[in-house]
């Protein structure tokens, strides 16, 4: 504990030290190159997220290794579950920052900490009530996504710890997107780097040496959770008290509550349609035995971890966009999109390669050389799949765009498009013998594809009144 807090202490003196790069950093998306502008607000929220991954990676790696391919099947089939759940964190908590960026864009101080009070409020009082509804339906879920009978034991024991963690998960995320959408990415890192590195070393301790099993590497993971979670918020109340200091004129309003929940509402939808279709492939994916299970677990991380860039990229982009678009500067916000798409495609098409070239070495990251057929099986979700990244990442630019311009309606109907036919077509190809297995694996890029075309036909014939910023539409 004394090591944990003194590395805690080093971490908050580090921020103090970088006050004046951070307070350049809240005002530079509204001015500067575009371009430069945007990948260098964007580096940093790529490696906090790459190291959020370190979370579930870290889980993978050690129990497929430790603990063999049940396991890590359990573990795996739960990360879906606890990703749906925590997706409607995120999603809150995105609309959320989307919110306080147009209203820092707009110089609406009292909006702006208003706004804060309530989303606050209403991402603590969903946190509470999406824990209470979990431990009361644990095994209902369990039965849902049709998990193995030999495997069931194990995904309870992850789940009842792993889930405890919700609130250190509330935690950062609400403070991330705040200080994001003031234009600071930094922070966030920092606090997961020293959170991701925690992960790891207590993963290794209580699996490897305590010998605690799957509850363990939940254990591990709960305990990081809530590093970050309170050290961003000690952070950036002693960092930013004049946003977070209670006064008289600033109160818990409810037109502030329905403004956040207005705007935050589609954008969490969006984010649990997004998950709810992953859990319902995992159903699916669950059905084909261990085996399948195994393989999708660990291909799932990998393929997470490829996209992430471009996921990220385009959050940062719904920021620079949001704070233009609060600015009334349409001009910026075109030549913003015209470089997010470079870039993005660019990165799509380049890890493309990559996770083709490289699929199998990659799984063996994840599983025991000696389980071929697991192997095999991911690797072959990972060429298919993985050959079309650069779909996803246009995908997530639309996304950011509409949720940045106060459409978020427009990112929940790319979504439904996208995932509604991914199940869809998951379940239908499955069931045809020559595709099989495969069939669930197609029905990923082909959803990607159809939703890109959906999203870019409607920019076209919507854009002049998208970028047109109206004060009163949020």
């Amino acid at each position: 504990m004394r090591r944990l807090y003194f590395v805690f202490c080093l971490i908050i003196y580090r921020n103090y030290i970088m006050k004046v790069m951070v307070d350049r950093m809240k005002n530079e998306l509204t001015q500067g190159p575009v371009a430069k502008t945007m990948l260098r607000f964007a580096v940093p929220m790529i490696m906090g997220d790459i190291l959020q991954q370190c979370y579930n990676i870290a889980d993978t790696v050690i129990v497929g290794k430790f603990l063999g391919a049940d396991a890590l099947a359990a573990v795996g089939s739960a990360f879906a579950l606890m990703t749906f759940l925590t997706s409607i964190l995120l999603g809150l908590a995105m609309g959320s920052g989307t919110v306080f960026s147009i209203r820092f864009g707009q110089k609406d101080d009292t909006g702006l900490k208003e706004g804060i009070l309530a989303s606050f409020t209403l991402l603590a009082v969903v946190t509470v009530v999406l824990n209470a509804l979990i431990f009361l339906g644990l095994d209902w879920i369990i039965w849902v996504l049709r998990t193995p009978e030999e495997l069931t034991g194990l995904m309870r024991d992850y789940l009842m710890v792993i889930f405890a963690g919700m609130i250190g998960i509330f935690l950062y995320n609400f403070f991330a997107s705040l200080l994001r959408s003031l234009g600071n990415s930094v922070v966030p890192l920092a606090f997961l780097a020293v959170s991701a590195c925690l992960n790891i070393v207590l993963d290794l301790w209580f699996v490897a040496g305590l010998e605690r099993g799957v509850a363990g590497a939940a254990e591990a993971t709960v305990i990081s959770q809530y590093v970050s979670g309170i050290g961003i918020a000690v952070y950036t109340k002693i960092r930013f008290p004049e946003l977070l200091k209670r006064e008289r004129r600033i109160r818990l309003r409810l037109s502030r509550i329905r403004e956040i929940t207005g705007f935050s509402a589609l954008t969490c939808l969006q984010q649990s349609i997004m998950n709810l279709g992953i859990l319902a492939v995992q159903g699916l994916v669950n059905s084909y035995g261990a085996t399948v299970m195994a393989a999708f677990a660990a291909a799932v991380k990998i393929d997470a971890f490829a996209y992430l860039p471009v996921q990220d990229y385009g959050n940062a982009f719904s920021i620079f966009v949001a704070q233009n678009y609060g600015a009334g500067k349409a001009d910026r916000i075109k030549k913003g999109i015209r470089a997010a798409f470079l870039t993005s495609m660019s990165f799509g098409i380049a890890v493309s390669v990559c996770v083709f070239v490289f699929a199998e070495p990659l799984m063996t990251l994840f599983i025991d050389a000696q389980e071929t057929a697991v192997i095999a099986e991911g690797a072959r979700y990972l060429h298919i799949e993985g050959s079309f990244y650069f779909l996803i990442a246009g995908l997530f630019l639309l996304y950011g765009l509409y949720r940045a311009v106060g459409r978020p309606g427009m990112s929940v109907v790319l979504t439904v498009v996208s995932l509604g036919l991914r199940v869809l077509l998951a379940y239908a190809l499955s069931a045809v013998p020559a595709f099989g297995v495969a069939g669930i694996w197609w029905s990923v890029p082909i959803g990607w594809f159809l939703a890109d075309i959906f999203g870019v036909i409607y920019y076209l014939a919507k854009s002049k009144k998208l970028l047109r910023s109206e004060n009163s539409r949020i």
